[in-house]
């Protein structure tokens, strides 16, 4: 059984925190973001009960209890399966912006190696900071696909992009070597 056939089970936090320092309010928010908790109102958030957000939904409620606030978790799932699907999809269409936002990424990394090899700038430390932007989505891709359980329609255009910018950044680095071992023989 695949997480997609497991998650019709739902887990509801219920976080509570107190209005002062507003750092752990924070704190608490950045977590449930990170893992692509699906905000259902104030200090209301939702995650499919699957393995992939244990992790999360534990480091949240223990930012919870530190705060000196509350947290309740809950099972939940469909009263119907209209009710069921309009969960499903709420959760999928947050899946989707993220996936937007890492496609939109893929393009101005895509931009920015562009401009680097118009303007010639072909040194060892533009390469290795292109290979950490390439670092990072490939994180970020591994961290989308993980949560987007019910597979968002992006997800296949963003594996596709993420091949891409790699292939992209490969051809950067063989211009950066071709330019500084063009380099070594110019020199006496």
């Amino acid at each position: 059984m695949t997480d997609a056939e497991q998650a019709t089970r739902w887990l509801i936090l219920v976080i509570r925190l107190p209005a002062d320092p507003s750092r752990h309010r924070v704190a608490v928010w950045r977590e449930l973001r990170r893992i692509g908790a699906l905000s259902l109102g104030q200090g209301i958030w939702a995650v499919p009960e699957v393995p992939v957000f244990a992790d999360g939904v534990r480091r949240a409620l223990d930012l919870t209890d530190g705060a000196g606030g509350q947290g309740v978790t809950l099972q939940a799932s469909g009263r119907t399966t209209e009710d069921a699907a309009r969960f499903r999809q709420m959760f999928t269409a947050a899946r989707s912006a993220d996936w937007a936002e890492f496609l939109a990424d893929c393009g101005k990394f895509e931009e920015e190696i562009a401009k680097e090899i118009r303007i010639a700038k072909f040194t060892l430390a533009e390469l290795e900071e292109e290979e950490q932007s390439l670092e990072r989505l490939r994180r970020w891709h591994r961290d989308l696909t993980a949560r987007d359980v019910f597979g968002a329609p992006e997800a296949a255009e963003a594996g596709i992009r993420l091949k891409q910018c790699t292939a992209v950044c490969e051809d950067y680095a063989e211009r950066v070597f071709a330019a500084l071992h063009t380099g070594d023989e110019e020199t006496p």
